[in-house]
C-alpha cells in the first residue's frame, strides 16, 4: 500500500486519506450552507472502504464542524488504489458488509433539544417492522454524537415499544448560591410588650425600638458561592453561573469590618433594605403614655407630646419635651422641657448637665449644672449643682426648697402670705447627697466587716474538718467575701474624703434677688442659717468676710 491514498476532495466538500497510520477524514466548509453528502453517504463510502471500526462520534463531529481540517476516525485499512478506484466509479459492492442498521427495522430518529442536555429516541413506523434491538440503539446515539448520560436501563424499556424514550440525559449545572445579608436583629418585636420569665407582660415596655450598641454586629454578609459545571449528552461541559455578590448594607452610623456591619454609635436600627442605619435620637410623635410604654434609650430623645403621670423616659442623651411632664419621670443629658413639670409630688426630673423649664409645681428637678426656669417655682425640691436661674417672667420661688452649688438668681422668693419657702446655696447639692448615701453604706459595711472578722474568729478555734460539707462551705465563702468587702471600704473612705475636701473648699454660695423677697424665707449659705423677717428689695445675699450672713444691694 502506498503511503497515502485520498478519495474525494475539495470540489466534493470532503477528503479521505488512507496512510499507514490510520484513516483520515476532512470535511470542508460548505457553500451557502448546502451540503452534498450526509452522515449516511460518509459511512456508505466508509463501508465499501473496507473501514467497519471506526468512531462514529468523531465522524459526526468532523460532519458538524465542517472546518476542514483533517480527523483521525479509523486505524489503518489494507486497501488499494483499485480499490478507490471502484468506490469512486461505484463498481464497488457492499454485499459482504453488514450494516448496524436493516431495513427489516423500523427507522429512529434521536432528537436533542438545543442545549442538548438530552436525547430523545422516536420512531419512523412508516418503514421496517421490526423493532430494534439495544445494540442498534446504541450505534444510533453514537452516530449522533452521544456519548455521556446514557441510560441503558431505558433503552431496554424503550425498545419494547414504539413510543419515543429518553435514552440518555446530561448533568446539569448546578448554579452558585447568590450572597445574601443574615441580619442580627429582629424589627418584628417592634410593638410587643415584654414579656419576662415568668411569662408577665410588661404593658410599659411596648418594645418601640429596637436598639443597638456601639460595636454591635448588626449583620453579616453570607459571601455568593461558586457553581458546579454539568455536561451535556455530547460529553461537553456545560458551565454554571456564579451566585451574585450583595454590597454591604453600609447606612448612617454603620461601617463594614470585613463581612461584619457594625454600629459606630449608640441608638435605634433603621433598615431600609439597602441601608441599615442606627440612628442617634429617636423621635415620639404624641405622648409618652399608654399608647408607648415607657422610654428607655441610649441616645437623645424628642417628645412632641407631654410625658403622662406613671410613665417614665430614661436617655443617655438630651431629652426634649414640648409638652409637660405630668406625674412622669424624666432623665437625661439635657432636659428641656417647652411646658411645665406638675404632678402632686409624683413628678420628677434628672439631668446630668442643664434642665430648662416653664414652670414646676409640686415636683422635683436634680441638676449637675444649671437649672432655668423662665416663670414660677411652687412647692417643689430643685436641687442644681451650680446655678438656679429665674429672671424672665414671674421668676418667682414659692413653698418647697431651692438648692444651689453657686447661685439661686431669681425675681421673687417667697409671697405676701408668708409661706415658708427654704433656699440653700454655697453647697453642691448633688454632692452632699453622695456624701450622705456613701457614708450610710460606709457605716453598714464596716458593720458587715466587723461581724465577720469575729464569726472567723470564733469558728478559728473548732476543727472545722468535723463539721458538715454544707457548714465548710459556707465558712470559705464567708472567708473568701471580706477581702472584696475590705477593699470597697478603703476605696469609700478616700471618696468620703475626697468629698469633705470638695465641700470646704467650696466658695461661698449667693442669691441674688432682682425684686422681693418675702418674710417665711430660711436662707442657708454655707450651712449658715438665716431666717427673713423682714421684706427686701432688689438685694444679695452673701456670707460678708466675718462668715456672718448678709444682704447687700443688688
Amino acid at each position: 500500500m502506498r503511503e497515502k491514498l485520498t478519495l474525494g476532495g475539495p470540489s466534493s466538500g470532503y477528503k479521505y486519506e488512507f496512510t499507514s497510520d490510520g484513516v483520515y477524514l476532512t470535511v470542508y466548509p460548505s457553500v451557502d450552507n448546502e451540503r452534498l453528502f450526509e452522515l449516511s453517504d460518509m459511512r456508505q463510502i466508509l463501508r465499501d472502504c473496507k473501514v467497519l471500526d471506526y468512531d462514529v462520534g468523531i465522524l459526526s463531529r468532523t460532519m458538524r464542524e465542517a472546518n476542514g481540517r483533517p480527523q483521525k476516525i479509523a486505524e489503518a485499512v489494507d486497501i488499494t488504489e483499485e480499490d478507490l478506484a471502484a468506490v469512486e466509479s461505484g463498481e464497488a459492492s457492499a454485499d459482504s458488509f453488514i450494516d448496524s442498521y436493516d431495513e427489516d427495522y423500523v427507522k429512529m430518529i434521536v432528537d436533542m433539544p438545543r442545549d442538548k442536555m438530552k436525547a430523545v429516541v422516536r420512531y419512523d413506523t412508516r418503514e421496517g417492522a421490526k423493532l430494534p434491538t439495544k445494540e442498534m440503539v446504541l450505534n444510533a446515539l453514537k452516530e449522533a454524537g452521544v456519548v455521556y448520560g446514557i441510560d441503558e436501563d431505558a433503552i431496554e424499556v424503550g425498545i419494547r415499544s414504539l413510543s419515543a424514550f429518553t435514552a440518555a440525559e446530561g448533568l446539569a449545572p448546578v448554579p452558585g448560591e447568590n450572597a445574601y445579608i443574615d441580619r442580627k436583629f429582629d424589627l418584628g418585636i417592634k410593638g410587643r410588650p415584654v414579656v419576662d420569665e415568668y411569662d408577665k407582660v410588661d404593658y410599659k415596655d411596648l418594645n418601640l425600638f429596637v436598639l443597638a450598641k456601639e460595636n454591635q454586629t448588626l449583620a453579616i454578609r453570607i459571601p455568593q458561592t461558586k457553581g458546579t459545571p454539568g455536561k451535556n449528552v455530547l460529553g461537553e461541559t456545560v458551565p454554571a453561573q456564579n451566585g451574585r455578590p450583595v454590597p454591604m448594607p453600609e447606612g448612617k452610623n454603620t461601617k463594614a469590618v470585613g463581612e461584619r456591619l457594625i454600629a459606630t454609635t449608640n441608638g435605634q436600627i433603621v433598615d431600609k433594605g439597602s441601608r441599615i442605619s442606627v440612628d442617634p435620637r429617636i423621635e415620639i410623635k404624641g405622648s409618652v403614655g399608654v399608647s408607648t410604654g415607657d422610654i428607655v434609650f441610649d441616645g437623645t430623645v424628642l417628645i412632641k407630646g407631654n410625658v403622662d403621670d406613671g410613665f417614665k423616659v430614661n436617655a443617655t442623651g438630651d431629652v426634649e419635651i414640648r409638652g409637660s411632664v405630668n406625674g412622669g419621670e424624666v432623665r437625661g443629658r439635657n432636659v428641656y422641657i417647652s411646658g411645665g413639670i406638675t404632678g402632686a409630688d409624683k413628678a420628677k426630673v434628672y439631668a446630668e448637665r442643664d434642665v430648662r423649664t416653664a414652670f414646676i409645681e409640686n415636683g422635683l428637678i436634680e441638676a449637675g449644672n444649671d437649672i432655668f426656669i423662665s416663670d414660677i417655682a411652687l412647692h417643689s425640691q430643685i436641687r442644681a449643682g451650680k446655678r438656679i436661674m429665674m429672671e424672665d417672667k414671674h421668676g418667682q420661688i414659692t413653698g418647697g426648697h431651692a438648692v444651689a452649688g453657686e447661685l439661686i438668681d431669681v425675681k421673687v422668693i417667697g409671697n405676701d402670705a408668708f409661706v415658708v419657702t427654704k433656699i440653700s446655696v454655697g453647697i453642691d447639692p448633688n454632692l452632699q447627697k453622695e456624701y450622705q448615701t456613701l457614708k450610710k453604706v460606709y457605716k453598714e459595711s464596716r458593720r458587715r466587716l466587723t461581724h465577720i472578722n469575729q464569726t472567723l474568729n470564733t469558728l478559728s478555734k473548732i476543727d472545722i474538718n468535723t463539721l458538715p460539707q454544707s457548714r465548710i462551705e459556707s465558712i470559705n465563702a464567708l472567708t473568701r467575701s471580706q477581702f472584696p468587702l475590705a477593699g470597697q471600704i478603703k476605696r469609700d473612705e478616700k471618696r468620703i474624703l475626697e468629698i469633705e475636701k470638695m465641700l470646704a473648699e467650696m466658695k461661698n454660695g449667693r442669691v441674688r434677688v432682682s425684686d422681693t423677697i418675702f418674710p417665711g424665707t430660711r436662707l442657708g449659705i454655707n450651712s449658715l442659717i438665716k431666717s427673713i423677717q423682714t421684706e427686701y428689695r432688689r438685694c444679695t445675699i452673701f456670707l460678708n468676710e466675718s462668715g456672718e450672713v448678709e444682704v447687700g444691694p443688688y
